[in-house]
């Protein structure tokens, strides 16, 4: 019964990392557009061809060329967090001083926020870790949202969370770490597990649960030389007995198929409840557990502190989102002005032929036209004709205009102007340009405050972890 209660588990967290699919593809996507790779959405041509932007541009005779305004946006965005949040931060108490020292949180910190803007989502990982050799300490790392998985919430403090996990990509030593502890016989049975016909026993599960997908070989598959294991963390309910011992004056809680012993004490007073418990298991891609355990901390919950935005009817949508199409069409503006004006004749000279002097070739018209102080004459014997120098214009349409406009689209939609940015003020008057800038802190507040917001839940799940 409890191999089919795990079985249960390993596919709940396997629904919910497929659930997640989309949010991924959007991240990559995001991601993609805010390092500079922004040509390579998919489009088909006009005979049904599917290739990229980029690519069709380049069939077209065009070059595709990038003015990433976004990675601007996103480092402008960082830059103030770093000035206005981190720098402005009062002192710590103890415990959260200590903790921002060992794993330099600032840094972490910069670098969540980075991810929040990209993908929407922020994560986390606040646990005791020790080395050998070195005391124990609270340990808080990023967690990439590839590596997440969670069932559906739409809480936005997550309160409704009950699963969430993480893949895991470990080498032998830390993995035999992880679940096998001290144990050299459990240590054995977990490396025969990864060696002894795994890649097998993995294809056989995955077809018993119906997982075998192409679309989800990520959940299941580690990169070459390392082992896959899968931690799960579930909210379960457990009946309990709550014992009070008068005599004592103590209060505790144990399992209802434990309490028979204090049910019989005179001093003793029980009282039958249900508690709810966040139990973690963790598993091979073969289907195995290969340890499982209630949270060991004083928070009683799992160690992940997580924030999704907005989470409206549980979606995702991140700032970047937001501002792609505009940087899209920013992009192409910018390539057809570059194609104008390299298609617009520049220089050209129109030479009768009629007028070509006796003696003359065409390429020593060439060099005379090209040198400097050249002169070059020409025989108007058979018609008035002269030579005559075209310079065509390319730039005159409204290409400049059009670029402009959408450049301060792009500053309206995301909200980062440029006296945020610190640019030069388009104003004289030094209240307005001071008002500008309220202006766009008070349009990205909403961000800078769900960010903090997360911040001080994982300084609460640090606290609470440390003292335990």
């Amino acid at each position: 019964m409890n191999n089919e209660r795990h079985t249960r588990v390993l596919h709940a967290a396997y629904r919910a990392w497929m659930n997640a699919a989309g949010l991924r593809q959007a991240r990559l996507r995001n991601k993609r557009f805010t390092y500079g790779d922004q040509w390579g959405d998919l489009v088909r041509d006009h005979e049904g061809r599917m290739m990229t932007e980029g690519e069709l541009l380049a069939s077209q005779g065009c070059e595709s060329i990038t003015n990433n305004m976004i990675r601007q946006l996103v480092k402008t965005i960082i830059g103030r967090f770093r000035s206005q949040y981190i720098k402005a931060e009062g002192d710590d108490n103890a415990t959260l001083a200590l903790a921002k020292r060992n794993n330099e949180l600032d840094e972490l910190d910069s670098r969540a926020l980075e991810e929040f803007l990209i993908s929407g989502c922020c994560i986390q990982r606040v646990e005791n870790w020790h080395e050998p050799g070195e005391d124990e300490r609270v340990r808080v790392e990023n967690v990439n949202v590839n590596k997440v998985f969670a069932a559906t919430m739409n809480d936005t403090r997550a309160w409704d969370c009950e699963l969430i996990g993480q893949l895991h990509d470990l080498n032998i030593a830390q993995l035999l770490r992880r679940v096998a502890g001290n144990n050299p016989r459990k240590a054995a049975w977990v490396r025969r597990l990864y060696t002894d016909g795994a890649e097998s026993r993995q294809a056989d599960f995955t077809t018993r649960l119906g997982a075998d997908s192409q679309l989800g070989t990520d959940f299941w598959h580690a990169p070459d030389g390392k082992c896959r294991a899968i931690e799960v963390w579930t909210l379960e309910s457990r009946e309990v007995v709550v014992c009070h011992n008068r005599r004592e004056g103590s209060l505790t809680v144990e399992a209802a198929s434990g309490s028979h012993r204090m049910k019989n004490r005179p001093d003793v007073t029980t009282r039958w409840d249900i508690a709810t418990v966040w139990h973690c298991r963790w598993f091979s891609p073969m289907g195995d557990l290969l340890a499982e355990y209630d949270s060991p901390w004083p928070h009683g919950s799992h160690p992940f502190a997580i924030k999704l935005y907005p989470l409206i009817d549980g979606e995702v949508h991140a700032v970047v989102e937001d501002i792609i199409d505009t940087q899209k069409h920013v992009n192409r503006m910018i390539s057809l002005l570059d194609q104008v004006m390299r298609s617009s004749a520049k220089g050209v000279l129109l030479f009768p032929e009629t007028a070509l002097p006796d003696g003359w070739t065409w390429e020593d018209a060439r060099r005379c036209w090209s040198s400097a102080n050249g002169l070059l004459p020409y025989n108007p014997r058979y018609s008035d004709a002269k030579p005559e120098q075209i310079n065509s214009n390319g730039g005159n349409s409204n290409a400049f205009q059009m670029i402009e406009l959408q450049m301060k689209m792009f500053e309206e939609i995301s909200g980062v102007s440029g006296a945020l940015q610190g640019k030069a003020p388009t104003v004289n008057s030094a209240n307005i340009y001071q008002q500008q800038s309220e202006n766009a802190n008070i349009a990205l507040s909403d961000v800078y405050d769900t960010f903090e917001a997360f911040r001080r839940q994982r300084d609460r799940k640090i606290t609470r972890t440390v003292n335990s």
